[in-house]
C-alpha cells in the first residue's frame, strides 16, 4: 500500500489524532486492517466492527485482537442480533470520529446511541449505500453531524468503485461458482461506476452483457459503450446470471425470479442484501439444496430454481477476498487523510454532507503517481498565460 506507506511517517511524528476516539464499521480484511493501524499510529483509539455480516476475516480479527491490542467486534457469519451488537460495541468508545460504510454506525448514533451526539466532531462515508442514506438525512434536517462523502472522491470512484469492484466481484462469483462466463448472457443491474465496472469485466470474460437501468442518460450511455439496454423483467428471461449493483432494495424481485431463466445465478454487489428480494425467497420457497459452499439452490413454487450465491450479500467479499489491494490503497489513504481534516475543521463544518476536499483528492492521485515513479509534465509559464487568459491570439 505504497499511498499510505508515505502517509504514515507523517502521521508517527505529528500524532494528528492523539485523543481522538475513532468507531469504524468496515468490511474487517487485511485492507482494513493497515488503515485502522494507520490511524492507531497517529494517536487514534479504535473501536471496529464490520459493517457485513459475512465479510470479516477471521484471522485479521484475531491479528488485530492479538497482535497489536485493537478492540474489534467482528466475526464472518454474524446473524443479526450479533452484527447490531457489535455496532453498538464499537460505538460503546463514545466516538470524536466515525469512519462508516453503508451508514449503519450512523443511523444508530441517530438512533439508539443519542446520548453519543454531543461528542461527535463528523465522519466519512465509504459507500454509495451510506451516502444515500446521509443525503436523504441532510434533506429532512435530521443529520447532526458533518458526514464526508468519500466514496465520490475521483480517486474513490474512478478506481475502487470501477476497477475495484469490477474485479473483485467476478473473483468472488467465479469463487463461488467455478463456471466458465464465456458464452453467457449476464444481466448487470445498475450502470453507475460500480454496474460499469461489473458489465466491463464481464464483457472482457466473453459474456454478453445487457443492463438495467432507471436512468435514461446512464442507458445511453450503456448502449454507446456496446451494451444491450433492457427491463429486469425482460433481461432475466433469458439470463445465465444476474448480478445487482444499484444502492436501491427489490431490483430483483420475488415474481422477476418465477419468471427467470431456469437455474439462473443471482449475485449482488451492492451493499445491503436487500437488492435480491432474499428474505420473501426464504419464505416463499419450496426447498433449498446446497449446491456449493457460498450458493444454495431454491425451489420456486412453479417448480422454477434459482441459485443464490452469498445469501444475496455482497459478493466480492462474502465469496472473495475484496477489492485488490493497490486500490484500496487509494481508498483508505482518502478516509485517513479526510479524518484528519475532520480533527482539523469540524468544529466550522456545518451538519451537512461535504465532498473530499479537491487539495486531498489531487494529493492522493500525486503521492501515487509519485511511489509509482511517474512523473507528469508542467505548463510553461507561457502555457499558464494562455490558459488564463481571454484576448484572442494571446
Amino acid at each position: 500500500m505504497d499511498v499510505i506507506s508515505q502517509i504514515r511517517p507523517r502521521f508517527i511524528k505529528e500524532k494528528p489524532f492523539k485523543g481522538i476516539k475513532v468507531a469504524m464499521a468496515l468490511h474487517v480484511e487485511a485492507k482494513t486492517g493497515i488503515f485502522a493501524l494507520l490511524l492507531k499510529e497517529g494517536g487514534a483509539s479504535i473501536n471496529m466492527a464490520s459493517c457485513n455480516p459475512l465479510s470479516s476475516d477471521d484471522s485479521v480479527v484475531a491479528s488485530l485482537k492479538s497482535d497489536y491490542s485493537m478492540k474489534v467486534f467482528a466475526k464472518k457469519g454474524e446473524d443479526e442480533k450479533e452484527y447490531y451488537e457489535n455496532l453498538n460495541k464499537a460505538l460503546d468508545i463514545g466516538p470524536d470520529i466515525i469512519v462508516d460504510d453503508g451508514g449503519d454506525l450512523v443511523k444508530l448514533v441517530h438512533g439508539d446511541r443519542k446520548e453519543l451526539l454531543p461528542h461527535v466532531i463528523g465522519g466519512n462515508e465509504e459507500t454509495t449505500t451510506g451516502v444515500v442514506r446521509l443525503k436523504a438525512m441532510e434533506k429532512d434536517g435530521a443529520l447532526k453531524f458533518p458526514m464526508f462523502d468519500v466514496n465520490d472522491a475521483q480517486m474513490k470512484h474512478l478506481f475502487d468503485n470501477r476497477y475495484g469492484t469490477g474485479q473483485s466481484t467476478l473473483d468472488g462469483i467465479m469463487n463461488a461458482t467455478n463456471i466458465l462466463i464465456a458464452g453467457k448472457k449476464v444481466v448487470v443491474a445498475g450502470y453507475g461506476y460500480c454496474g460499469k465496472g461489473i458489465a466491463l469485466r464481464m464483457k472482457g470474460m466473453g459474456a454478453r452483457v445487457s443492463i438495467t437501468e432507471i436512468d435514461p442518460v446512464k442507458a445511453n450511455e450503456a448502449l454507446m459503450e456496446g451494451f444491450s439496454v433492457e427491463r429486469m423483467e425482460d433481461a432475466i428471461k433469458s439470463a445465465d446470471m444476474v448480478v445487482t449493483a444499484t444502492g436501491m432494495k427489490d431490483v430483483v424481485t420475488y415474481d422477476h425470479m418465477l419468471n427467470a431463466k431456469k437455474d439462473v445465478i443471482l449475485a449482488n454487489s451492492g451493499h445491503f442484501n436487500n437488492e435480491i428480494a432474499v428474505s420473501e425467497l426464504e419464505k416463499r420457497n419450496m426447498g433449498i439444496v446446497p449446491v456449493r459452499e457460498s450458493v444454495k439452490k431454491f425451489r420456486l413454487e412453479n417448480g422454477n430454481t434459482v441459485n443464490l450465491i452469498a445469501d444475496g450479500r455482497l459478493v466480492n467479499l462474502a465469496s472473495g477476498q475484496g477489492h485488490p489491494v493497490e486500490i484500496m490503497d487509494l481508498s483508505f489513504a482518502l478516509q485517513a487523510l479526510v479524518a484528519e481534516y475532520l480533527v482539523s475543521n469540524g468544529s466550522a463544518l456545518e451538519k451537512k454532507v461535504y465532498s473530499v476536499p479537491e487539495s486531498i483528492d489531487r494529493y492522493v492521485a500525486e503521492i501515487r503517481l509519485q511511489a509509482l515513479g511517474i512523473t507528469l509534465d508542467k505548463l510553461t509559464p507561457q502555457q499558464e498565460k494562455y490558459a488564463n487568459s481571454w484576448e484572442e491570439g494571446t
